[in-house]
């Protein structure tokens, strides 16, 4: 009710325009942006996907959430001040906007690509989501998965529906306190009722003693774990936030925020899933066998139900965090980047049909989500992993090139965007592959080199680039 509250609340000031429904107006404080750049990029991969992984390798899933906390620092301090004023200055209101505008595109060939990689991978990063939702719905009530995920689903259509970012980003700051809150005080009330850290600890060692060895994994493994930090400069939902602050002097500001929680949140995460090992020696023992219902599940035998019910509004509150973002990338991807700039940009649509247009997509986009996920097997984890991946790789090197080297093509940025995507999809589907390495990092070294060799053979033939002046050398 607290979350539908804020989406009501938000409506009026997200109708007025699509930098309003979009951006917030470009006017979130530095608070606002840390913690909603953290809860939308955690996701339910956070509660029920690296809690069910810590389960399963013990100390060795630190490597999971290492990557992804030192990766969004720097960009926070390094990317972030200068995104945010090549934006502005162009009116840019989607990442898809930035490269359009950033390389003079009248062809508008990087918003097309850049558009349709969004759609493909944000659907199935949302679908996750919902299944996520089903599972912690599954795990803690007597309901089925299918009602868990119908139940995610309409409560994210709706708020995200009426309120757009705004409603979306101080739903964030309320999501990241209940996700904050969840995850340090299950472990601690866990570990006092089975008698303190050293019988815990004694627990997991008389059958898994390789539980609290954080190097019990291979070397592609950790490569792998480490990868999925290189996710975060491509991921669309992380890099508006840095477009949406008010003063982007704050961003160092928010930096330290937002590292903080991640730390705090990716330690109780990994606890909780070693303290799982102590009450349940094998998975037989957790509902269905699923590593990945262990955080509702321990939540509920020894939490309070009040403290249990906040414990799933956490879970909830992490799911929605994430999908409502991907949900207005997905819309503006749509509207702006296709419809308006690309099918009718002789058309100038009214803020209201805009608005209204953009609700409409979004409707339309959780029906096709919520296809996908019912009909979806893979574990939230890895199926929220391929679909970061697919956009880490895609915009990740892009990005990064065209804000650090000014030499940078709108060619090679679409050589980067095809191929960053491709290599992800086919690694995907190799077994051999799949399981040598995480595709990401194969996406993302494909990616960046093509841009760069494709870059220098088209820079003496292409156009000057705008905002070359707030272009740092390197």
């Amino acid at each position: 009710m607290l979350i539908l509250s804020v989406g009501l609340l938000s409506a009026k000031f997200s109708s007025k325009g699509l930098s309003e429904f979009f951006l917030g107006g470009r006017e979130m404080n530095k608070f606002v942006v840390a913690l909603s750049a953290v809860a939308s990029g955690r996701s339910s991969w956070l509660l029920i996907g690296v809690t069910g992984l810590a389960y399963v390798r013990g100390l060795s899933a630190i490597w999971a959430v290492a990557g992804y906390t030192l990766v969004e620092f720097l960009m926070f301090i390094y990317a972030a001040p200068i995104l945010r004023k090549q934006t502005q200055d162009n009116d840019d209101l989607t990442i898809s906007d930035y490269f359009a505008s950033r390389y003079n595109d009248k062809s508008n060939l990087l918003r097309l690509i850049s558009a349709f990689i969004i759609i493909i991978f944000m659907t199935a990063y949302i679908s996750a989501q919902f299944v996520g939702g089903g599972k912690a719905f599954s795990a803690s009530f007597d309901v089925s998965e299918f009602s868990g995920v119908v139940i995610t689903a309409i409560i994210v259509l709706l708020y995200t529906f009426l309120g757009g970012f705004l409603a979306v980003s101080i739903t964030d700051v309320i999501q990241s306190v209940f996700m904050l809150f969840a995850l340090v005080i299950l472990p601690v009330v866990a570990i006092i009722d089975i008698g303190g850290f050293g019988e815990m600890y004694n627990l997991i060692v008389q059958n898994n003693s390789f539980l609290f060895d954080p190097f019990a994994i291979s070397v592609g493994g950790l490569i792998g774990f480490l990868g999925i930090g290189l996710g975060s400069p491509g991921n669309p939902h992380i890099l508006v936030r840095y477009m949406s602050i008010k003063d982007p002097d704050q961003l160092k500001f928010s930096a330290y925020i937002g590292t903080f929680w991640n730390v705090v949140m990716a330690i109780s995460a990994i606890f909780i899933g070693l303290i799982g090992r102590a009450y349940f020696i094998s998975s037989d023992l957790l509902p269905d066998g699923d590593p990945e219902k262990l955080f509702p599940y321990l939540a509920q035998l020894h939490l309070h139900p009040i403290l249990f019910g906040i414990v799933i509004a956490s879970i909830l509150a992490a799911i929605m965090s994430t999908a409502d973002s991907m949900l207005l990338v997905c819309a503006s991807a749509v509207i702006r980047d296709i419809y308006e700039k690309s099918i009718k940009p002789e058309k100038k649509l009214s803020n209201k049909k805009a608005v209204f247009y953009s609700r409409i997509i979004i409707l339309l986009i959780v029906l096709l989500a919520f296809s996908f996920g019912f009909a979806a097997s893979d574990l939230v984890f890895w199926l929220v992993l391929f679909a970061w991946g697919g956009l880490g790789a895609a915009f990740g090197p892009t990005l990064l090139l065209s804000l650090f080297w000014k030499r940078t093509t709108k060619y090679g940025v679409a050589a980067g965007f095809i191929s960053g995507m491709l290599t992800v999809i086919i690694w995907n589907q190799v077994n051999i592959l799949k399981d040598f390495i995480y595709e990401l990092i194969p996406g993302f070294v494909v990616s960046f080199i093509l841009t760069f060799i494709i870059s220098l053979i088209t820079h003496k033939h292409t156009p000057p680039i705008s905002g070359t002046r707030n272009i740092k050398k390197t």
